[in-house]
This record gives C-alpha cells, sequence and structure tokens, in this order.
C-alpha cells in the first residue's frame, strides 16, 4: 500500500482510427517501511508502460495493456492504471538501502541448503507396512 510519494508522470498519446495508444513513463519517489527493520526510507521508481484501448461493442479489459472501449466513450480515466503501474513497481520485499548489499551476496550463492531432521529420517525408515503393499501395486 502507498501512503504517499511524489512522482512525474508523462504521457504519450496517439489516437488512431481503430485504436488509441498510450504510453506511460512515470518517475518518481515514494515512502516505504522496510520489512527487516521497520525503519522507513525512499523508494526510487522509474516504470514505462504502455496500454492499447480499442474500440469495441463492449468496455471490458482483455489482458494487461490492452482495453476494450465503445465508440461513444467521450473520455478516458487513467489515474487507476497510474496508480496500479506504481504498486506493481514496489517490490514485494522491502529492503531498507543499507540492506542491498546483503541481499544481492545472498543472491549470488548458489548453495542452497535443506535442512532436514533425523526425526524425518525415522518416519521414513518407520512406514506402516500396509503402505508399503500398496506402493507396490502401482
Amino acid at each position: 500500500m502507498i501512503s504517499g510519494g511524489d512522482f512525474d508522470v508523462r504521457i504519450v498519446l496517439d489516437k488512431r482510427e481503430t485504436f488509441i495508444e498510450i504510453d506511460f513513463n512515470i518517475s518518481g519517489k515514494t515512502s516505504l517501511v522496510c520489512d527487516r527493520s521497520l525503519e522507513p526510507f525512499d523508494y526510487q521508481i522509474e516504470e514505462t508502460r504502455k496500454i492499447v484501448f480499442k474500440y469495441g461493442d463492449e468496455a471490458k479489459e482483455v489482458s494487461d495493456e490492452i482495453v476494450i472501449i465503445t465508440r461513444d466513450q467521450d473520455s478516458i480515466d487513467i489515474g487507476q492504471f497510474i496508480y496500479e503501474f506504481i504498486v506493481l513497481a514496489i517490490p514485494i520485499k522491502k529492503l531498507h538501502p543499507k540492506f542491498q548489499n546483503e541481499v544481492s551476496e545472498e543472491d549470488d550463492t548458489e548453495v542452497k541448503i535443506v535442512y532436514s531432521t533425523e526425526e524425518a529420517k525415522e518416519e521414513k525408515e518407520n512406514i506402516d507396512p500396509r503402505w508399503e503393499k500398496l506402493k507396490k501395486l502401482k
């Protein structure tokens, strides 16, 4: 959820006979709270998106980039699209910039550690004999 921010949105609208194409160029920053330390920080956003509005009989959203509008529609509300583009540009895991070096180091390692317990091994060894017979039927 975004509670505030300062954004500059530049829009290029290209109207054709059969469709309207809108290019969005969004830049700015929003205030986020770090998931690890709960410290507030500013997150910079640079986003470029495109939406095509095609003419049709019934207004509906076909995909993320294609929206059907009727020919008698005299205006298009793009505010919701701008909000969605900004929200989608925010990462799921919000980390303060001071933790970014730790994250990139973790991503570079190829070794994955899988934890197992002795109890899990024992459970595999102590399988009910009825289940063993059912597995053999496969």
